[in-house]
This record gives C-alpha cells, sequence and structure tokens, in this order.
C-alpha cells in the first residue's frame, strides 16, 4: 500500500476517468453523511465504481456503523473496499470481517486538539479489525470530522504512522503545494486529498490533480519505506 494516492469526491464517469487518467490509485465515494452534501446518487455512484478498473479502486467512504449495513453497501455499490468514518464499535468491525473477510477496511482517525491518546487507544481497540487507517480533521465549526479542507498537528499523525501496525493514510486540508511537506514529516503509506484539488465549479482540477500526484510521487520516492 506504500505510496498511495486517493482523491475522494468523484462526481461522475468523466471525473472518474480524469483521476484514474492522472495517475490516482484509490478514488472515493463519500455517501450517506450526516454533514456533508452528496456529491452523487448511489444509483450513478454505483454505474460509474462499475467502470473503474484495475489496478485503480473505488473506495465507498461513509458513516454507516453497523456490519451488517456496512456490507449490504458495498454490495449494492459493488465496491470491495470501504473508508468508515463514523463511531464504528471495535465488535462491528470484527463482525464486519468475519462477514465480508475480503473487504478493505479503512478506519478513520479523527484528529482534534488535545486527542492523541484517544486516537492511539483506538488503533489499539481496532487495529486487529482493519487494514489501515486514515487520519484527518475535525471541524468544530460545522461538526464535520474529515472533506473539512483542514489541516491538523501533523506530528499526530507521524506519532500514530510510528505506533499503528496497520498503514496509516494522511488526509486533512492536503494540496499540490504542502503535499511533498505532509509526506516528508508524517512518513504515511498513502495520502488522501479532496476539495484543495476542485475548481470554482466544484469538480476536479486536472491541473491541480496532476500536479498533486506528481509531488505526492516525488517525496513518497525520497522517504524511506516503513521496516526499509
Amino acid at each position: 500500500m506504500y505510496g498511495l494516492v486517493q482523491v475522494a469526491g468523484v462526481i461522475d464517469a468523466a471525473e472518474a476517468e480524469l483521476l484514474t487518467g492522472c495517475g490516482v490509485d484509490w478514488l472515493g465515494f463519500p455517501l450517506r453523511l450526516p454533514v456533508h452534501r452528496e456529491d452523487l446518487t448511489e444509483e450513478a455512484a454505483a454505474e460509474v465504481i462499475g467502470g473503474i478498473e484495475p489496478p485503480h479502486r473505488a473506495v465507498l467512504i461513509t458513516y454507516e456503523s453497523r456490519a451488517a449495513d456496512i456490507g449490504a453497501f458495498c454490495t449494492r455499490l459493488g465496491t470491495g473496499a470501504v473508508q468508515l468514518h463514523g463511531n464504528v464499535p471495535a465488535a462491528e468491525l470484527r463482525a464486519l470481517k468475519e462477514l465480508r473477510p475480503e473487504l478493505l477496511v479503512v478506519k478513520s482517525l479523527i484528529v482534534r486538539p488535545g486527542n492523541l491518546a484517544e486516537l492511539i487507544a483506538s488503533v489499539e481497540r481496532t487495529q486487529e479489525w482493519v487494514d489501515a487507517f486514515i487520519t484527518d480533521t475535525f471541524d468544530p465549526a460545522t461538526g464535520a470530522e474529515g472533506a473539512t479542507g483542514l489541516v491538523h498537528d501533523w506530528s499526530v499523525s507521524a506519532e500514530l504512522v510510528r505506533l499503528s501496525p496497520r498503514p496509516v493514510i494522511l488526509a486533512g486540508g492536503l494540496t499540490p503545494d504542502n503535499v511533498a511537506a505532509a509526506i516528508g514529516t508524517v512518513h504515511p503509506a498513502g495520502v488522501d486529498a479532496h476539495t484543495a484539488l476542485e475548481d470554482r465549479a466544484g469538480r476536479k482540477s486536472r491541473g491541480k490533480v496532476f500536479r498533486f500526484v506528481a509531488n505526492a510521487r516525488e517525496a513518497f520516492a525520497q522517504v524511506p519505506r516503513p521496516g526499509g
């Protein structure tokens, strides 16, 4: 998973093609969200996901928290990967892995001021039942947990990378201009961007996506891989 680039908030098939053409690895589809407006319907998402071919991968991003609901939602969309931003108990994560052992599960770790100990405890409690973690930023103004466009304290993510036995993806306010510094500071397994790659119309900008991917790839090439 090292060197992964994910871009979230895919609007339609044309945008998916733009992202894969720029070298994005994973394409994120946020759905069933308590705060943010959804970019497309579940029916439209399933159609777009059906057109994404390996090695690229579609990732459902959701706040669903029950194993049965998560598994059924992934089946409905036709995706084998899910990113969970809700308060999912470890028992539900275990049940999800038992229900869908082939499903790639990424669990969010939402960074707020002063909550490093809480995040470490979450890693210890859930690591057995997830394939990776993703750190993102809490917005106190809206209550949003992720897709806020806000940068958090990268030293928190760096410590989670150091302690976690699972890969950690870094998100939260990443742009073409700061992604290299973020990778050099945090040493994550991957990076994720969303709002900073959009134009004024809310669509992904080819130029911004291309620069983000290129700068991320260059930075990953200069950072030693974990264990090596």
